[in-house]
C-alpha cells in the first residue's frame, strides 16, 4: 500500500445490495444516478489510463455497491472488461468494495481468477448493537469470518468504518478500530455519517431521534483513529466522503461533518496536538521543528491555521 499509486474508480451505486442501511444514499454519495454497463466502463478505464502518469501504479477499482452480491456470471462480465488491462500490464491490478456477507470460497477462486488483489469489506462498525440499529444485515462475527476467508485466498483486505452512526460512541469507534486491526485488514476508510438526502435516517434526524456528530467533534475522534491505525502500519486510504456535486450545492446534504477537506483538517490537526506537545504547551514559544517533505501542508495547517496558532515556529523541511 506504498508508492506511487492512482485508483481508476468505477461507481456501480447500490448494486447488489440486498438491504437499505438507514444512512444510505450511493446514487447521492457517488454523485451518480446509474449503474454504468461494461462498454461503459471500458470508456472509463480508457479515459482515465490517457491521463495517468506512466510511472505511477494503477488499480481499477470498483466501489458504491456490494461486487459479490452480483451472480458470477454478472462480475464476470464486468471483471473480463477490467482484466485484460492488468494482464498487458496498464493496470497492476484490481480492487472491490462488498459486504462481508457476501464472500464464499467460490466467489474467491473466480475473483483470483480475475486479477483482483484487494477486497474491502463495509464493516462500518463492529458493534452488533449499532448494526442492528442502522439495517446492516449482517453481524460482526460474519465480518471476522469473511476476513479470514478473504486472507486465507490471498487476498490483501481493507475493513471500512464509519463513525457517529445511531448508538455509536468514540469508545466504540475505537473499539471497532482494534477489531479492524485484529482481523488483519491491511488497510481502511474512515467515514463520518452524514445526513443525506431520501434514506431512512433522514426521517430520524427531523424528527430529532438521530443527532449527527459536530465537524469539530468528528476531527476529533479521527485524530485518535488516525494515530491508531498508524501505529498498526494500517493505511488510512480516505477519511471523509467524496465531495460529489449533490453534496455540495446541498442538494443532497442535509446535515453532519461534511467538509471538502475533511482529511486535511484532520491531519492539521494532529500536528496541531503534535506541534504543542514540543513546545510543552506554549504557543507562542520559539522552535524549528522539522517536518517531512510530504507533510508540510499539514504541519502548516489547513487555511495556515497551525502557522497562525503558533507565530514563532519555523518548519524545516526534510527531503
Amino acid at each position: 500500500m506504498t508508492g506511487k499509486h492512482r485508483v481508476i474508480p468505477i461507481f456501480i451505486p447500490q448494486k447488489a445490495c440486498p438491504y437499505r442501511c438507514t444512512y444510505c444514499n450511493q446514487f447521492a454519495i457517488a454523485g451518480q444516478n446509474r449503474i454504468p454497463t461494461p462498454s461503459e466502463v471500458e470508456q472509463i478505464i480508457e479515459q482515465h489510463l490517457s491521463t495517468l502518469p506512466q510511472e505511477y501504479s494503477k488499480r481499477i477499482a470498483f466501489f458504491g455497491g456490494s461486487f459479490t452480491g452480483m451472480s458470477i456470471a454478472e462480475q464476470n462480465r464486468y471483471l473480463d472488461v477490467a482484466y485484460p488491462y492488468v494482464q498487458s500490464g496498464l493496470v497492476d491490478s484490481i480492487q472491490l468494495s462488498t459486504r462481508p456477507d457476501y464472500i464464499t470460497p467460490e466467489i474467491l477462486e473466480n475473483l483470483k481468477l480475475h486479477g483482483v488483489s484487494l477486497i474491502e469489506l463495509g464493516a462500518q462498525s463492529l458493534d452488533d448493537a449499532v448494526l442492528k440499529t442502522v439495517n446492516r444485515g449482517h453481524t460482526v462475527q460474519q465480518v471476522k469470518e469473511a476476513s479470514e476467508l478473504i486472507r486465507q485466498y490471498g487476498f490483501d483486505l481493507g475493513l471500512q468504518m464509519m463513525i457517529g452512526l445511531p448508538g455509536d460512541s468514540k469508545e466504540l469507534a475505537l473499539r471497532t478500530a482494534r477489531q479492524i486491526a485484529d482481523f488483519g485488514a491491511c488497510c481502511t476508510r474512515i467515514y463520518p455519517t452524514l445526513v443525506v438526502a431520501n434514506t431512512p435516517l433522514t426521517k430520524e434526524y427531523q424528527e430529532g431521534r438521530y443527532k449527527p456528530l459536530s465537524l469539530e467533534d468528528a476531527i476529533d475522534w479521527c485524530k485518535d483513529l488516525y494515530r491508531f491505525f498508524q501505529e498498526k502500519n494500517i493505511t488510512v486510504l480516505r477519511m471523509g466522503l467524496h465531495p460529489s456535486e449533490g453534496l455540495l450545492s446541498g442538494t443532497d446534504y442535509l446535515a453532519g461533518p461534511f467538509h471538502v477537506s475533511f482529511k486535511e483538517l484532520v491531519l492539521t490537526a494532529i500536528w496541531h496536538d503534535k506541534i504543542l506537545n514540543m513546545l510543552h504547551g506554549d504557543a507562542n514559544a520559539s522552535a524549528t521543528i522539522p517536518v517531512p517533505a510530504h507533510e508540510i501542508n499539514y504541519a502548516v495547517g489547513y487555511g495556515r491555521a497551525n502557522k497562525i496558532k503558533f507565530p514563532n515556529v519555523t518548519f524545516l523541511v526534510q527531503r
